[in-house]
């Protein structure tokens, strides 16, 4: 079954390392839609399918944290796994991102294989299902 992805960074360049690793990461990837904040984010999840978001924590408009808020607080939201990839990497915030509702965490800068393997354990895809590229593999975000 696809999974459908939405990444939310106020990077673009960022939400297309990510993009490219989760098209490259051997998942069975339906639709990826990004977004620049949360604000952005929201109207993605109000008219698409998503089965999962990544987002970043610190962006203009509404940060990462209060968009998990925001979907936690949506019946049908609420059921979306989210995954914090953010420079935020003291154990405080990542705390906070996980009792907010958060389901994981990966630090920028990260490998492709960080996001992959997060992934693969929330997704429930059987390790050695998802495999990179080995040339992926090596590259460092």
């Amino acid at each position: 079954m696809p999974f459908n992805v939405l990444v939310v960074d106020d990077s673009s360049s960022i939400r297309a390392i990510v993009k490219k690793i989760i098209k490259v990461s051997g998942f069975d990837v339906g639709e990826l839609w990004d977004a620049s904040d949360g604000l952005v984010a929201l109207s993605v999840l109000e008219e698409k399918q998503v089965d999962i978001v990544l987002t970043d924590i610190n962006m203009p408009n509404m940060d990462g944290m209060e968009l998990i808020t925001r979907m936690s607080k949506d019946d049908r939201m609420s059921t979306i796994p989210v995954v914090v990839v953010s420079t935020e990497g003291s154990d405080k915030k990542m705390n906070e991102a996980m009792a907010m509702g958060a389901v994981g965490y990966v630090k920028k800068p990260f490998m492709p294989e960080d996001i992959r393997r997060t992934l693969n354990d929330i997704l429930g895809v059987a390790d050695g299902q998802a495999e990179f590229d080995e040339d992926d593999d090596a590259i460092d975000f």
